[in-house]
């Protein structure tokens, strides 16, 4: 089992925007269990926070951007590849800007500054989505395609060819995510000439300067281009490299912009929200295929886990029998509707109940057509997760549970007399003061038939 991660303590970076050369501010917080990636937009009203979520992206020109409710996060690539690289699972990003920082056009300055401050394991396991069939998206107008297959890590290779003699087919591989650090972070974003002309001719690129991007020279530069590159760059000199590249920058690999495409996978891929045990292989992979590919495979992950139905022995001996639920619930017939515990631990519970004909609830409820009341089996899940808050404390018999909150309550089969219902609570936080913020499920006949959030407290009896 592997364990959740955030960072130990805060830290603040400071930087410009590549395209709006706005100045930013950018404050790494620790995020609590299954919070994930969040950006809070400290300059707004309120503190939107806009999740790192690829049913967010709305443009993929010029780098990644995200809208929720109106509030913008633009081209938070580099920052989310620097994070799944540290191995983090939840870290809050506050700005005071839309775009984060350029910094140089890398992830190197955030790796740096997540392992000054730390990694710390949380309670919670982390959520691994593994990978058994390959699943592929394909840009038919670009060539494009990125796909994955089975594979015991998350590993990428990138494949770009970029039509060009100065820079032409490059490829780069990432074997395990560890390595990020060493192989991948410091790789720079990179520009053709002829990119980066029209991006200053249409006021695109404001933060830019030659220590944050590669400017590879596609095209002979005349004297007027070069004129208006000092001016745009504020250099008194500007030459070209014997090897294409504009100015002095000096690369660190010969394939850096295959791995700096690579970075940007890591980047994208982190708004599938999930971490993936597979293979990822891109072919000229960009902004817009990855984003389009982490929508796709987000959707699959959240309808397998949705349609996923626990298999459990029914015939093993429970863990608790109704004697010992009594023992631990303060409800009694005919108001207990939970048999038997199949499973607990400190973050889940597993519970069963037999429905019968003879079900007080019947007498009342369609008569003619005995269908289990929705109400009911809400209350059944929520007893369910009542063993696993009140198993926190020495003497539960002297608490009782109540309802705080009940939310996205789904019904999607019917429950009949025969039926056997089983239970499972999954908290979402942890129990703090007796509060317990969980998922629960109830499933019969090999379906899904209920789901619902639910927060409860126990509170010691008058």
């Amino acid at each position: 089992m592997v364990k959740q991660k955030t960072i130990k303590s805060e830290i603040t970076l400071t930087g410009v925007g590549l395209h709006t050369g706005v100045e930013v501010i950018m404050t790494f917080k620790p995020a609590p269990e299954n919070n994930g990636f969040t950006f809070v937009r400290v300059d707004l009203e309120g503190f939107p926070i806009i999740e790192a979520d690829a049913n967010y992206v709305v443009n993929t020109q010029r780098g990644t951007n995200l809208e929720k409710l109106g509030v913008k996060i633009q081209t938070p690539e580099h920052v989310l590849a620097a994070l799944v690289g540290c191995d983090l699972d939840n870290v809050i990003i506050e700005l005071n800007a839309s775009e984060l920082p350029i910094m140089d056009g890398s992830s190197k300055y955030f790796v740096e500054a997540i392992e000054k401050v730390g990694v710390e394991e949380q309670n919670f396991e982390r959520k691994i989505y593994v990978v058994k069939e390959v699943i592929s998206y394909i840009d038919e107008a670009s060539g494009s395609e990125i796909m994955v297959m089975p594979s015991d890590e998350y590993q990428i290779t990138a494949m770009v060819d970029f039509g060009t003699k100065v820079l032409g087919t490059q490829n780069a591989s990432l074997k395990n995510i560890s390595d990020f650090k060493n192989e991948i972070a410091n790789c720079r974003t990179f520009s053709f000439l002829h990119e980066l002309e029209s991006l200053l001719e249409n006021g695109l690129i404001k933060g830019g300067d030659l220590n944050n991007a590669i400017v590879y020279v596609d095209k002979e530069i005349s004297t007027e281009t070069m004129n208006r590159l000092k001016v745009a760059f504020n250099k008194d000199k500007i030459s070209v490299t014997s090897n294409g590249v504009l100015d002095n920058l000096t690369l660190h690999y010969p394939n850096e912009a295959a791995r700096h495409k690579l970075l940007d996978v890591v980047g994208d891929l982190a708004l599938i929200g999930t971490r993936i045990k597979g293979k990822i292989i891109a072919n000229k992979p960009g902004h817009f295929v990855n984003t389009q590919f982490a929508k796709k495979l987000s959707k699959i992950i959240k309808n397998e886990q949705r349609n996923h139905i626990p298999v459990f022995d029914l015939n093993l001996e429970p863990l608790m029998d109704i004697h010992k639920i009594m023992s631990i619930l303060p409800h009694r017939p005919p108001f207990l509707f939970i048999d038997r515990i199949i499973e607990l631990s400190e973050t889940h519970v597993v519970g069963m109940k037999n429905v019968t004909m003879n079900e007080n609830f019947f007498v009342g409820h369609f008569p003619g057509a005995p269908v289990m009341p929705g109400v009911i089996i809400v209350e059944a899940m929520a007893q369910t997760g009542g063993i696993l808050v009140l198993s926190t404390v020495p003497d539960p018999e002297n608490y009782l549970t109540f309802f705080m909150k009940i939310d996205n309550v789904k019904f999607k089969q019917k429950v009949l007399p025969g039926d056997t219902l089983i239970f499972k609570c999954e908290l979402i936080t942890p129990i703090r003061r007796g509060i317990c913020h969980m998922q629960a499920h109830a499933y019969s006949n090999g379906k899904l038939v209920a789901e619902a959030e639910l927060m409860a407290q126990i509170a010691k009896k008058q």
